[in-house]
This record gives C-alpha cells, structure tokens and sequence, in this order.
C-alpha cells in the first residue's frame, strides 16, 4: 500500500470514502480481536473448561510434566487429559535433550520464571531421563511440593545416567551402542557428542512394550534423540533430599530395570506404585500413573 492510497483511506472526502473507511476500521478491529483471541488458546495450559473449574483448579497445585528421552511432551496426553478431568491445570513443557546441567536449567527457569507459576504450588513429574532432569531442576525453587517419578531416574550427586543404566543387568538398550543407536552430529554439540536416536527395531520389544505395533512404529518415527553429552554428565544435589517424592514402577520396563527402579525410589525415601507395565506406563496405563499423580497433589494441597 503506498502513501497517497494510505491518506485518502484515512481522510475520506466522500460519503462513499466514509463509508469505505469505517468498513476497513471495522475489518481491522475484527481481525486484531480474533488473533488476540488465537494467541489466548495457544498460550492456555491444558485445564478443564468451566469458570468454575478454573477457580478450583487455581486452589489445586500446577501439575508439570517432563518427558524422557526419545519421546516428547505428546507421551504424556493420556496422563493430561485425566489430570485436566479431575480439575488440575497442567503444563507439559519441551525437554531439550542437551545435557542433563542445561536441561535442569531450562526446567528451573520455565518454573521460577514463568508468571502463570508464580505463587502456584507445584508437582514436578518426570518420565525416563526426565527424572533425572527434576531431580536437579526443582533445587532452590521452594513452590515445588512434590516430585513424581515415573519409570525414571533418580540420581543422587555425581551419579550419572550411563552410570545408573549399568547398575543392575538387563536393560534392552545396555548392549552394544553399535546395534542400540543411531548416532547423528548436530551444530554446537560437545566434542565427541552427537544426537542419539534409537534404532527402530528396539522400540516393540524394547521401549514401546506393551503398546500395539502401530503405536510403537509411530513413536519409533518422532523420536526425539538425546544428546550423548547428557548421559555422562552428573547429576547434583538431588532435590528429593528434601522434598517429598512418589514412585511409578513399571514392573515390566526392560528400559530400565525393576530391581533399579525400586532401588532408586527407597534411596529416595518415594512413595512406591507398582503397575503392571513397561517403561511407557504413562501411555499403556494412564489411569494407573494419573492416579499416583493425582495423591501427590492432594498430599501438596
């Protein structure tokens, strides 16, 4: 649009210019309305509907999820859409997968600095490797009122994930890195450092046990790999020490054994639920990991 056509829009000589100019004021009030509203729903965490809902769901902790390692926030759908039904209001932010030092980072600055948690009680979940992540992530942030492990790691300080992986035999992806992994370079990595992705032959036996064919297939398709730098980094001072901690074990996880699932969770002091699942309960049995969820809010509340 240049100018002389911008001036004669604003300054209309004519009854019909009056008419023209008011229209496009209008059209554009309509439209700055309706992306105001688009950009409302795309910055809403997940909540139940209702105005009433809403007022209960700010009495009720925020709920944030933390996905693992070749998953993403999507992992945990089945989880959010019984947390929302029962009230909570839920985020379920991005896990970058770099490393587990600047991966906690991300995770304490979307919690310290994020004005929809401020003066929220939280429950911190983290799934696989994103265990490892809250582990480190809720230190020094007093709104964090329970932490909630779901077939994951609990590190204690200067415990690594390839450390805990190779505690107790049998982990499906504890083999040769040759036949486990994919390695791909990414910019900016770490010397010797590159993406891993697992190879898609593990995903029905292995990490998607106890999901059909198709689901594991599809997942084996969006993987999102973890960096190689984040397994050999240790963990720090471990926030359950101090705060109050509930256990999801998958009695079935071939990821991540049952015999280290416990054995972190008692070091950890959790409250231990046992499902009959594999490493993916919080897809195979929502209801199950919901529920564990759902008592430690209750215990925060």
């Amino acid at each position: 649009m240049n100018l002389s056509l911008k001036r004669r829009l604003a300054r209309p000589r004519t009854v019909t210019g009056t008419v023209i100019g008011a229209a496009a004021v209008g059209l554009a009030a309509g439209l700055a309305a309706i992306s105001l509203l688009a950009a409302s729903a795309q910055a809403a965490p997940a909540t139940a509907g209702s105005a009433a809902s809403h007022a209960s769901a700010a009495a009720k902790p925020v709920i944030v999820l933390e996905h693992g390692a070749w998953a993403d926030a999507s992992s945990w759908d089945r989880v959010i859409a019984r947390l929302t039904g029962a009230g909570y209001t839920v985020y379920a932010p991005p896990n970058p997968l770099r490393g587990m030092s600047s991966d906690a980072a991300y995770l304490h600055d979307f919690l310290t600095k994020n004005p929809a948690l401020a003066g929220r009680k939280v429950v911190l979940v983290g799934h696989s490797y994103g265990g490892a992540v809250i582990t480190n992530a809720a230190v020094g942030d007093p709104a964090v009122k329970a932490l909630v492990y779901v077939d994951a790691f609990i590190p204690a300080k200067g415990q690594t994930v390839e450390g805990l992986l190779g505690t107790v035999p049998g982990s499906c992806i504890g083999g040769n890195p040759a036949t486990t992994f994919l390695p791909v370079p990414y910019p900016g990595a770490p010397k010797g450092a590159a993406d891993l992705y697992l190879q898609p032959q593990l995903f029905p036996g292995c990490f998607a046990t106890g999901l059909s064919a198709a689901q594991a297939a599809q997942l084996a398709a969006t993987q999102r790999p973890l960096s190689s730098a984040a397994v050999t980094q240790p963990s720090g001072t471990p926030a359950w020490a101090k705060v109050p901690s509930w256990a999801v074990v998958g009695t079935g996880d071939r990821v991540i054994p049952p015999a280290e699932l416990l054995a972190m969770a008692n070091r950890a002091h959790a409250h231990v639920a046992k499902v009959k699942a594999g490493h993916l309960s919080l897809i195979s049995a929502p209801d199950a990991v919901a529920s564990v969820i759902i008592k430690a809010a209750k215990a925060s509340s």
